[in-house]
């Protein structure tokens, strides 16, 4: 019995054998990877009343928010206010106490084309709104940006 005929069977099995668990792995990798979740589609407007210090946002349509998830981001002249609104919140350094809407921490967090949401800013936040202020403001779900309006009071 030759043992020389059976080197290229063993070869050939053993190559097909790798190839198959590389195949398998890569169908692994790129298939189990998971796409990033796109940040949702919303339209919101935001009005600041100079004299009251009162930031109201309008969810004008798009899909519904869970204020949890959200971040928002504050500049008055370019300058970001030193207490960021903890949104839901209720009481909080920098802010007056109460916001309306689902802002406010007793309310339910999810906020729906239609509602409105808003909070007032504290004497003691700075730099504080005055007439003719240019007010930057920028939402977030996570790490996306999910809208921008800037006003001038």
């Amino acid at each position: 019995m030759s043992s020389r005929a059976l080197s290229p069977v063993l070869g050939t099995v053993l190559l097909l054998l790798v190839t198959t668990i590389l195949a398998g792995a890569v169908g692994v990798a790129a298939l189990g990877t998971t796409m990033p979740t796109p940040p949702p589609n919303v339209a919101i407007d935001v009005q600041v009343d100079g004299t009251t210090k009162t930031l109201t946002f309008a969810h004008r349509g798009g899909e519904t928010l869970d204020v949890r998830e959200l971040s928002i981001q504050i500049a008055i002249d370019g300058v970001a206010l030193d207490s960021q609104p903890p949104v839901p919140f209720f009481s909080s350094e920098g802010f007056r106490p109460g916001p309306t809407g689902p802002f406010n921490s007793a309310a339910d967090p999810n906020w729906s084309a239609g509602e409105t949401a808003s909070f007032r800013l504290a004497s003691t936040n700075s730099p504080t709104l005055s007439r003719g202020a240019r007010v930057t403001v920028k939402i977030y779900v996570g790490e996306s940006l999910i809208g921008r309006e800037e006003t001038t009071v």
